[in-house]
């Protein structure tokens, strides 16, 4: 009887192993989708700005501006796509620059740092 019962346990488990199906990945390059250049782009504008301690006042992607605030200067990032692709970001400051007046080119230096360059 137990025998029996071995040889139907047995049959059963290769049965159940027999029904399993091993999906193979197709053959191919497979990645991760890329940052697109815009999200670069600002992401590395934006960090730019508060490395050199410009406190962000607003935000908008859909237009691609950031404006902060840094003592009395107004700092200003313009983030464009253009119409080849390419991105083109623009910095700029207004008010006390006499205060700071290198603040423009560090944060120009951070954002190509942080962009690789």
């Amino acid at each position: 009887m137990t025998a029996l019962r071995m040889l139907i346990a047995g049959s059963l488990g290769l049965g159940l192993l027999a029904g399993c199906t091993y999906y193979q990945t197709a053959p191919g390059v497979y990645t991760t989708a890329p940052v697109s250049t815009f999200d670069r782009s600002w992401s590395a504008a934006r960090n730019a700005m508060q490395e050199e301690g410009v406190r962000i006042m607003q935000e908008d992607r859909a237009t691609g501006t950031l404006r902060g605030d840094r003592n009395g200067i107004a700092v200003q990032a313009l983030v464009n796509t253009q119409a080849d692709g390419s991105v083109r970001v623009q910095f700029s400051t207004v008010g006390a620059t006499q205060v700071d007046p290198q603040l423009i080119e560090r944060i120009s230096s951070s954002y190509d740092r942080l962009m690789g360059r």
